[in-house]
């Protein structure tokens, strides 16, 4: 009988898994076309953002409901443990990633609305650094790979700095020629939901350093390559 619930709890656990890189994905593509569709200010790519929202939705209770049924079997081990909250948690950032892309494709459309409207310099370099911090956090979570979500951690700050910089250039803007408030306000928006995908982003890889390694960096990051390196000498040592 032992054998048996294990197995079943491998099932389970495979399942959960397969689903959340299936959500994964799901909502890395929906990111990605959203900031296709802010920087080419495309009505029509940013629309079909809004077409994934309710699968994103469904997923995401789904995988908690899943999880949820996980934790009532008992007899977990830790690495089972580990699995369900890292799982519960991400679950939570994807769908709250999937929801920040339709903000963004609403602040593209609105864009568009307002006519030739120039971009600011720093907004593509913002995007194109969150669509990398977006890649990497979800393949350390599909791959399970501690190295990709170490190097999410590393990008947080350059993004900060993009939009510092951005919401400075677009608040001198405004003071300088009031006709560009009603773009430039929509620019800054835009710029707050890119600097939330890159904070979603730092929590699941957070996250899967957690569920992987069993690390807790949400407090010490400055320890977090000393823990990765004492973690993978230990690993080597079994």
């Amino acid at each position: 009988m032992g054998e048996t619930g294990t197995g079943h709890q491998g099932v389970y656990q495979n399942v959960l898994t397969n689903y959340l890189i299936s959500q994964a994905r799901t909502v890395e593509a929906s990111v990605n076309r959203a900031l296709w569709a802010l920087l080419e200010r495309s009505e029509r790519i940013a629309s079909e953002v809004f077409l994934t929202e309710p699968r994103i939705n469904e997923m995401e209770i789904v995988i908690d409901e899943h999880a949820i049924r996980m934790l009532r079997q008992g007899n977990l081990q830790e690495a089972e443990v580990r699995l369900i909250v890292a799982t519960l948690k991400i679950n939570n950032d994807l769908e709250r990633m999937g929801d920040l892309a339709v903000n963004l494709s609403e602040r593209t459309i609105s864009l568009a609305n307002l006519g030739n409207v120039a971009s600011p310099a720093e907004l593509e370099p913002m995007a194109t650094a969150v669509r990398a911090m977006v890649s990497k956090c979800l393949g350390a979570l599909i791959y399970q790979n501690v190295d990709l979500a170490t190097q999410v951690l590393e990008s947080d700050d350059v993004v900060d700095q993009y939009r510092d910089r951005l919401f400075e250039a677009l608040l001198a803007g405004m003071t300088a020629d009031p006709a560009v408030a009603a773009p430039n306000l929509h620019f800054v928006l835009a710029s707050r939901h890119l600097e939330r995908l890159a904070d979603h982003a730092t929590n699941i890889a957070e996250d899967v350093l957690f569920w992987v390694r069993g690390l807790e960096v949400r407090h010490g990051r400055s320890r977090l390559s000393e823990a990765v390196d004492e973690n993978a000498r230990a690993a080597g040592a079994v």
